[in-house]
């Protein structure tokens, strides 16, 4: 991957995902400026990769912005941003609260569209990368997925829409759809060993995936030598969305 030279802002870089997509971003060549909200976890991976972490909450737009500016500001340059908040809520609709729904697309839809609003910005001039985090839920019908699937439908819509708004620009926007995967987020799923057996047999490869599989796909897609490739979907979920078990 070429990564030489390359500055790119990891929102979430404090989640599983995030910090194995800064990690990966930092081994092969590239600037990886983190940015998170726990202060105390962002300290860690900011050392790991050799870059001053940048505190951000993920439901604010201003914070966002104020996120982007900083990264771009300090090298004068911003060639990705990944995006890698989110949450999880397994309730059906009738039992989900107004705030849990807020809640919900706050750290999802919310910080998607804040993402690329303020990347975009940063971008304008130099073109760049921008990868987002949807899921398998917003492809495949899952139950008690009601409030999650339709944040992450929305960032799968959002991102078709900003790959056509942008492409001019030469700023490309794609995302991820993970399956379940190995995070704090989903560890009282995959703790239970039950749920567990019924989680991995609903993906097609007969397991849960791990934080860098999800963060080797995003790597792929901020990659400047992929520079051809903007509007796409790419589900890292074990076959679950399109493939059925035997």
């Amino acid at each position: 991957m070429a990564f030489e030279g390359t500055v790119t802002l990891v929102l979430g870089a404090t989640s599983a995902i995030g910090a194995a997509l800064a990690r990966r971003l930092r081994s092969s060549g590239g600037t990886a400026i983190p940015a998170g909200r726990n202060a105390e976890r962002l300290r860690g991976i900011a050392a790991e990769v050799g870059e001053e972490g940048i505190v951000f909450e993920a439901s604010s737009w201003e914070s966002i912005e104020q996120a982007v500016q900083s990264a771009a500001a300090r090298y004068g340059r911003l060639d990705g941003v990944a995006l890698c908040t989110g949450s999880l809520l397994l309730k059906p609709a009738h039992l989900t609260t107004e705030a849990e729904y807020r809640a919900t697309m706050a750290v999802n839809a919310d910080a998607a569209f804040g993402t690329v609003r303020a990347a975009a910005k940063a971008m304008m001039n130099g073109g760049g990368s921008i990868v987002l985090v949807s899921s398998a839920a917003a492809r495949v019908g899952l139950a008690n997925h009601e409030a999650i699937a339709a944040a992450k439908a929305a960032i799968l819509g959002l991102t078709l829409a900003a790959a056509a708004s942008y492409a001019p620009r030469r700023i490309r926007v794609n995302c991820v759809a993970p399956g379940l995967t190995e995070t704090s987020l989903t560890s009282r799923i995959t703790a239970n060993e039950v749920s567990r057996k019924a989680s991995e047999a609903m993906h097609a490869l007969g397991r849960i995936g791990r934080p860098e599989e999800i963060a080797s796909a995003m790597a792929w897609l901020l990659d400047p030598e992929n520079s051809w490739v903007t509007g796409q979907v790419i589900g890292v979920d074990g076959g679950l969305a399109c493939v059925r078990p035997r």
